[in-house]
């Protein structure tokens, strides 16, 4: 059976970045392949893969292992070797625009000062792919946007994390099983409030 949908988080490989905030791409799709038991590949044409059931629908779980201002360069080829249409590419990746703990689906859109995203949009000739970016905002005063980004969770930010990495396994699941509209509805709301 062919692959019907493919999800690509974004990150940069190796332990020094795993917990990064910039790394959250991939945190998302190793979720889904270990709550969907799918086994991830040794590392191979500048990617590791792992080939999940999400619904009735094949799903390829990607994590380019090019770096994250390179992630085009994993990508293209899989979108070719696969024929997979541009709206059938999910792209998750962290957004310092966003507030910690939320989440957004988009249908396509700019790369938003995203270096992953910008290579994607490059590599593949157009932004007509969908997006689900997670918020790891804002950034604090006079911090540089690199050094944040490429910086650890605080210890007290996890658990929001934990949180936000789950509402993105729901809102994947809902992009393939019941279509982007939906799922852009159920999933694009503002998080609550933390208790005080």
């Amino acid at each position: 059976m062919p692959i019907e949908f493919s999800v690509a988080g974004l990150g940069n490989p190796g332990e020094r970045y795993r917990r990064t905030r910039h790394n959250l791409g991939f945190r998302v799709v190793e979720a889904i392949a270990t709550a969907r038991r799918g086994e991830w590949s040794s590392p191979a044409r500048k990617r590791r893969t792992a080939t999940v059931r999400l619904g009735a629908s094949r799903v390829l779980l990607v994590e380019p292992l090019t770096y994250m201002n390179l992630s085009g360069d994993a990508l293209l080829p899989l979108t070719l070797e696969e024929a997979l249409p541009a709206e059938r590419l999910l792209v998750v990746c962290d957004d310092i625009a966003l507030p910690l703990g939320q989440i957004r689906l988009r249908k396509s859109g700019s790369d938003g000062g995203h270096n992953g995203l910008k290579s994607v949009i490059e590599r593949l000739g157009g932004s007509g792919f969908p997006r689900l970016r997670m918020g790891v905002g804002p950034l604090p005063p006079r911090v540089d946007a690199a050094e944040f980004v490429l910086a650890e969770f605080l210890p007290e930010e996890e658990p929001a994390v934990d949180t936000m990495v789950e509402a993105a396994l729901a809102c994947v699941e809902s992009w393939v099983r019941d279509g982007i509209d939906r799922a852009m509805s159920r999933f694009n709301t503002r998080p609550a409030p933390p208790e005080p």
